[in-house]
């Protein structure tokens, strides 16, 4: 995986060529300021979900005080973020150049990716390691080192709000401009309409992906996430480089490099979904999630644990006003 297919990889680069056959979108370039404050090292504590909502911002330094400080505010940027909603349906998928925080929507109040206001938007930007990524390390992995990072112009990429089901959803992996393999996106969950419909499903995404995508990308080598809706329609859902930066989901990256095997094993791209309740995978996602204490603290789930915090916080206070002698 070279630089170059990185950059080549980013929404704004690949959006206007397959601009028909996705989800409509719109491109806001990411003011310098606003960069700064994702990549602060802070705490955003939001209170309320709506337009207004009032955003204080936590700063950790090394003082035993902690400051709660207004949030910065940038104002012309939140206006095109609001017109740009409006303009989407009210409700929309966030992302960069390359990443969705799909490893924050832990932390919203609908524990969904669908936000409505530039509040929503920071909350799972500020809480996302895959947003982290994009911004600071967004070549880490590429095979040319030794050469110069291409510079790359940060963009926030809004997405019109749908309601996809994520039995529908395919990464599929072209190499040399061939659909060498085809998985299940979502491989946490056993859905029974994908191993009945395997036949379908294929001759779907390779009609789609001949008629459409080969050979009218800027690379050979690449990765395409799908879906496939209800009435057997396809739909090109992102493109992603062709390594080990993107999840190879069902398949190992040893295979999917060195591709021969697969082409030999049958004549179209091999395909794989979980077959059954047995093999399904936990989600990659759950490291990220808030610890399980916290979360049984917070609703209450724990009697116990609420009980051993709260005396552990008493017995902190009595020793803050009674200090040994």
């Amino acid at each position: 995986m070279k630089k170059e297919q990185v950059v080549n990889c980013q929404f704004s680069v690949w959006y206007p060529i397959f601009k028909q056959h996705t989800i409509k979108s719109l491109i806001l370039p990411l003011p310098q300021n606003v960069i700064d404050y994702l990549l602060d090292d802070g705490t955003l504590v939001v209170s309320g979900s709506d337009h207004n909502a009032q955003q204080t911002y936590t700063n950790n330094s090394d003082s035993d005080d902690e400051e709660d400080i207004q949030a910065p505010e940038f104002p012309e940027f939140t206006s095109k973020v609001l017109e740009a909603i409006n303009a989407l349906g009210g409700r929309v998928f966030p992302k960069l150049n390359w990443s969705a925080p799909r490893d924050a929507n832990w932390i919203a109040l609908n524990s969904s990716l669908q936000c409505d206001s530039l509040t929503d938007i920071f909350l799972l930007f500020k809480s996302s390691d895959f947003i982290t990524h994009d911004l600071t390390k967004p070549f880490l992995l590429c095979s040319d080192q030794d050469s110069p990072d291409p510079l790359v112009n940060y963009e926030l990429v809004l997405r019109k709000w749908s309601e996809l089901i994520p039995g529908g959803e395919f990464r599929c992996f072209v190499k040399e401009n061939k659909l060498i393999a085809i998985s299940q996106r979502d491989y946490t969950q056993h859905y029974q309409h994908v191993l009945k419909q395997e036949e379908q499903i294929l001759h779907a995404i390779q009609a789609f992906f001949s008629q459409h995508i080969q050979y009218n990308f800027l690379d050979e080598d690449f990765v395409l996430d799908v879906y496939r809706d209800s009435q057997g329609r396809v739909w090109l859902i992102d493109v992603n480089p062709f390594g080990e930066v993107t999840d190879s989901l069902l398949f190992s990256w040893e295979e999917l490099a060195t591709g021969g095997e697969l082409a030999q094993q049958q004549e179209g791209p091999a395909f794989r979904c979980t077959t059954s309740e047995v093999t399904v995978q936990p989600s990659p996602c759950l490291s990220y999630r808030i610890p399980r204490d916290f979360v049984d603290l917070s609703t209450g789930e724990d009697a116990y644990k609420l009980i051993d915090f709260l005396k552990l916080k008493s017995q902190q206070e009595e020793e803050e006003e009674n200090p040994p002698q």
